[in-house]
């Protein structure tokens, strides 16, 4: 018989819906702490480029305030506010990473300007048109509901503002795919097992890639969610993109 429980991804499992918040939780806290090495590993270290390609796209300017979502362990915000943004607001759901985050910033003394905030991206607890600029770099995939979370990133845009996200996609190109794939599903669980002892979080990490929507879909959801001037940048071959929308 089947069941009426709604269901969703996790990977490549279903799940209830009610239950994969939970679950990701638990992969995050257990890679918290090797996370920025691990990030290094998975990407060969290119993802710091990545990053700094989105963060220049966002350009914040010093009147305007970012709210980052998913900012985990402070990667976007440091760099945003490096780059002249006036404000930034980091948020994540999960403490561990904020810790890490917090860490990080008072090692680097980085205090003016930074807020640091425990959000659901599914329900910012910010008022509606409140802030000019809202990222989310690598967390997206990993939301129960997307389009709750892009929803929540429109309404607290401000008129003129934009929407920032940075995330792995769909590969264009047919052989880097085939070394693409191997990378993921073969060396990945191991360095995850060798360096932060979790092979299971770096699998889950890179099937929760595979199921996420490409780029034509998300450009779909985003104008779904009321954005206007919806576009896509690939990067390295479509490994990445980086896609926008005004709230206009």
């Amino acid at each position: 018989m089947a069941s009426d429980t709604p269901t969703t991804d996790f990977g490549y499992r279903d799940v209830p819906r009610a239950a994969k918040a939970g679950l990701v939780r638990e992969v995050f806290e257990s890679v918290a702490p090797r996370y920025d090495l691990m990030n290094d590993l998975m990407s060969l270290g290119i993802h710091r480029i990545w990053k700094r390609i989105f963060v220049n796209a966002i350009g914040a300017t010093p009147r305007e305030t970012l709210l980052d979502l998913a900012g985990g362990t402070g990667d976007i915000a440091f760099l945003a506010l490096e780059r002249g943004a006036g404000r930034v607001i980091l948020s994540d759901v999960n403490p561990a990473m904020l810790a890490v985050a917090e860490k990080r910033a008072l090692d680097r003394g980085i205090v003016k300007g930074l807020s640091v905030l425990a959000v659901d991206a599914e329900h910012i607890p910010l008022p509606d048109r409140s802030v000019e600029k809202v990222s989310i770099a690598f967390g997206l995939r990993n939301c129960t509901d997307k389009d709750a979370v892009l929803r929540e990133a429109y309404r607290v845009l401000r008129p003129g503002g934009r929407f920032h996200c940075l995330e792995f996609s769909r590969v264009e190109v047919a052989v880097l795919e085939r070394l693409y794939d191997a990378w993921s599903f073969k060396a990945l669980p191991v360095l995850g097992a060798r360096f932060a002892g979790d092979a299971e979080s770096y699998r889950y990490l890179a099937e929760s890639i595979r199921m996420f929507p490409d780029q034509e879909r998300l450009a779909g959801m985003l104008n779904a969610a009321g954005f206007e001037r919806v576009q896509y940048r690939n990067m390295s071959g479509g490994i990445v993109a980086i896609h926008t929308g005004w709230r206009l």
